[in-house]
């Protein structure tokens, strides 16, 4: 195959993804999102399903990792109302790890332009400075960590470095878990119309969600700054 060949097979195959994405936001991911936003109709359609309902449910947490388009919280606090706490956080990690896995892949094989499909050249590069850093898996840990940070974003662009697919899973795991447990927490007191909890812990998760951001916002900024004077 020659090597024009090639580049027509590989745009015609990012074209197919980005088409596949579109449709999959449209027509799956926004009716998706509504469903479980209908928590007493989510929890009545797990229970009829039984085993099949939690596998679906897996389902649609791995196509929240990939279709980035696709809100993650909506998912984990709809999780812990129909699951509740203990099967909800477990079932959101498995999802969490499968998609995780499926993006870093895809990205492995299709690069820098599968990423630039979902996000701005202008964020992308806000995270170069993890690329080549001494202390990047500690960096990548605790900007997954921080309650706010743009996941997502990272999840893609952790398949543009060297880092090991078995390291990166294991990061990720570990770094979303406290997010997918305060969302689910928040969805099980919800399920047992606890409300009052409830409402101190989406609150309280706004409140770190709003701290983190300006904390990731810093890295970016002194990252940036960094790789001008590297220059």
């Amino acid at each position: 195959m020659t090597d024009r060949h090639k580049r027509m097979l590989y745009i015609f195959s990012l074209a197919v993804f980005l088409l596949l994405f579109l449709a999959v936001a449209w027509f799956i991911g926004r009716p998706m999102i509504r469903f479980v936003r209908e928590p007493d109709l989510f929890r009545s359609w797990v229970d009829s399903h039984g085993i099949w309902g939690s596998l679906a449910f897996i389902g649609m947490m791995v196509l929240q990792v990939v279709f980035a388009i696709i809100p993650g919280e909506p998912l984990e606090i709809g999780a812990g109302y129909a699951f509740g706490f203990w099967e909800g956080t477990l079932l959101c990690m498995i999802g969490v790890a499968v998609g995780s896995l499926l993006v870093f892949a895809l990205v492995r094989r299709f690069g820098v332009r599968l990423v630039e499909t979902f996000f701005s050249e202008n964020k992308i590069h806000s995270l170069r400075f993890l690329q080549n850093s001494r202390k990047r898996d500690i960096l990548i840990f605790f900007v997954m960590f921080i309650p706010g940070t743009p996941k997502d974003l990272l999840s893609y662009f952790a398949g543009l470095t060297d880092i090991p697919m078995a390291r990166w899973l294991l990061i990720t795991t570990v770094a979303r878990l406290p997010s997918v447990v305060t969302s689910t927490v928040g969805g099980n007191a919800v399920g047992e119309q606890n409300y009052l909890f409830a409402i101190v812990v989406f609150a309280a998760t706004l409140l770190v969600s709003a701290l983190g951001l300006l904390i990731y916002q810093q890295l970016c900024k002194r990252g940036r700054i960094r790789s001008r004077d590297e220059k």
